[in-house]
């Protein structure tokens, strides 16, 4: 078999790969919007379900338009992509000839990369903004801070790259600590929900959205290897070890607190890992990855009491489990990062250069404080423009029913059919409920989540 030969079925096996993780990836998406979806009450459960979907279709259109080009086009001075470069996308209907992964692979990979960044960010507006108002902010957020921050760490002529040597493999930076601290600045904008009081409506629903994130997980690591190589094999393996140890070190830590381990914390602790081990994976050794998992893991539970003292409602704890959780991993890079691994850096506790202390440690200060400063300036804007925030009525009704003439269970009697399902299930179904609702809002505002499915 000659030497070319042997490198087109390379490139094909490293494209069947690439493809693959692209789809696991892709799966988060329903995944974020189950998992995010059953920990809220049962009348806003629709409307964090569209926030997750709706920004994927937001980031396809902006990374074609001109998304790609801010992110990994040709650097301006290292802080943003030329805007210009590759509008459209037209290039990407060639082929290269190579039988490998192309520029369109490429474009679509990191599509969910950033749709996936933003729509983590909507922990903290759950339950009260405006939809119309979250497309605006998603659109914005995207433009002003995503895709700055990625161009950083992502592209190779990136400052935070290039000039100060951050090692982060596939996202501790740009897509967790970035998205959990600008929910918190969201959160804080918006204020606290009316009835904070609901409480999560389904844990099976975390559970299996947990169980998908952690399935698209393997895609979102191994993928990042950019073929079928040992570093795919490894950092696959490292997730699953991460995931795993910090499942336990969530549920340990809950034990102590609080007396008894619970399934939140046990689906809440595993998706704690797998942040962790994102910007270490090609870093641990397997019981590094383990230890990345443990304190992850650990962080969180400890850390997730925080907004409450705070007196930010950041519902579904984006801030803990992917801000915290990703400033956890980072730190783990520079404790004990074996040089064994495939990226060859030591930690200090193994005798490594103090050198990699500043740079991690700039990467966080800088993702995070620009992360927050952005994302409260962008809110505050417009919330003076636009209004970000339903009016209160409308929240104790519920955003499904008002906002979206839809319920995600069908628990009233419709059509005169008698039957607790009914016969209508759809959007002329629920707009009689709607004006029940409006009609009455004292008896809305009194249905509890508890109450809505006894």
């Amino acid at each position: 078999m000659t030497q070319t030969i042997q490198d087109q079925l390379s490139a094909h096996a490293d494209l069947a790969w690439l493809i693959a993780a692209f789809a696991l990836v892709a799966l988060m998406f329903p995944g974020l919007a189950l998992y995010y979806g059953g920990m809220m009450g049962v009348k806003n459960t629709l409307n964090m379900m569209m926030m997750v979907l709706s920004t994927l279709a937001i980031t396809a259109v902006l990374y074609v338009v001109i998304g790609y080009g801010l992110v990994s086009g040709p650097t301006l001075h290292g802080i943003i992509g030329n805007p210009a470069h590759l509008i459209g996308l037209g290039d990407f209907q060639h082929d290269d000839g190579s039988g490998g992964y192309q520029g369109a692979w490429f474009n679509a990979f990191f599509i969910l990369f950033a749709a996936i960044t933003v729509a983590i960010v909507a922990s903290g507006a759950a339950g009260r903004m405006k939809f119309s108002a979250w497309l605006v902010f998603a659109t914005l957020w995207l433009l002003l801070d995503y895709f700055p921050v990625a161009h950083w760490v992502f592209n190779g002529d990136g400052w935070l790259f290039k000039n100060v040597g951050i090692h982060d493999y596939a996202g501790g930076t740009a897509v967790h600590m970035n998205s959990g601290v600008a929910a918190l600045a969201l959160a804080l904008v918006l204020g606290k929900r009316k009835d904070r009081a609901e409480r999560p409506h389904s844990i099976p629903l975390v559970m299996l959205g947990g169980g998908i994130l952690w399935f698209g997980w393997f895609g979102f690591n191994g993928g990042c290897a950019y073929g079928a190589s040992f570093l795919t094999q490894y950092v696959v393996q490292n997730t699953l070890l991460a995931g795993c140890a910090g499942m336990l070190g969530f549920c340990v830590v809950e034990r102590v607190k609080e007396g008894h381990f619970t399934t939140l914390g046990l689906v809440t602790g595993i998706v704690s890992g797998l942040v962790g081990i994102t910007p270490s994976a090609d870093t641990m050794s397997p019981l590094g990855a383990l230890g990345v998992g443990v304190v992850a893991g650990a962080v969180v539970a400890l850390t997730l009491g925080i907004k409450n003292r705070l007196k930010i409602d950041d519902t579904l704890d984006a801030f803990a489990v992917h801000g915290l959780g990703g400033i956890a991993g980072t730190v783990c890079v520079v404790l004990f990062a074996s040089s064994a691994a495939p990226a060859g850096l030591k930690g200090i506790l193994f005798g490594g250069s103090p050198d990699i202390v500043w740079r991690e440690l700039v990467g966080i200060a800088v993702t995070c404080s620009f992360s927050f400063l952005m994302t409260f300036g962008i809110a505050k804007v417009l919330d003076k423009v636009m209004g970000l925030r339903v009016d209160e009525e409308t929240e104790l009704a519920g955003l499904d029913l008002v906002l979206h003439a839809e319920t995600a269970y069908d628990l009233h009697p419709v059509g005169g059919q008698g039957g607790l399902l009914g016969t209508g299930t759809g959007a002329l179904a629920t707009a009689g409920l709607a004006e029940q609702h409006a009609a009455a809002p004292e008896a809305a505002a009194g249905t509890s989540p508890g109450t809505a499915l006894a």
